[in-house]
């Protein structure tokens, strides 16, 4: 009769930090998936946005501009001023106004037609689920193979 002896592997840093990295950024993107949300639908307090200033950023051939400006709500409880504009299609002219929705993110209100924000989230949850599951599958491997 053959004994076997069982062996352990030591776990080595690598897959540890990266399991650690992968449930940062599930939690990271799980925290933002209400207000990703809430800004796809255009579910907050609507209102109107008063451009004041427009910051554009030219990289990798493309152009990329940032409407700043003031909220208010159309009962006018909620001001908010120098926030930014996200989403939608909006010609950024000082004076221009445009209707928005506060949902309550600190530093921007979002178009009528809501916003794409959502992706991010998804991916970056998505990502750190694979992360996660890519550094623990030699322990869940082991594990089955050991009670096999």
């Amino acid at each position: 009769m053959t004994r076997r002896r069982a062996t352990r592997r030591r776990v080595g840093a690598f897959p540890v930090v990266v399991l650690l990295l992968g449930l940062l950024l599930v939690y990271l993107g799980g925290g933002n998936v209400d207000r990703s949300v809430r800004a796809l639908r255009a579910d907050g307090e609507p209102g109107l946005f008063t451009a004041a200033a427009q910051d554009c950023v030219s990289h990798f051939g493309h152009v990329s501009c940032t409407c700043y400006g003031d909220y208010r709500s159309d009962d006018g409880s909620v001001e908010r001023e120098w926030v930014y504009l996200s989403g939608g299609d909006f010609a950024c002219e000082e004076g221009a106004v445009s209707a928005a929705v506060d949902i309550g993110a600190n530093t921007r209100v979002y178009h009528p037609d809501g916003s794409h924000e959502w992706i991010a989230t998804a991916a970056l949850i998505l990502g750190g689920l694979a992360m996660a599951t890519w550094s623990a599958l030699p322990w869940v491997r082991a594990v089955v193979r050991s009670r096999g």
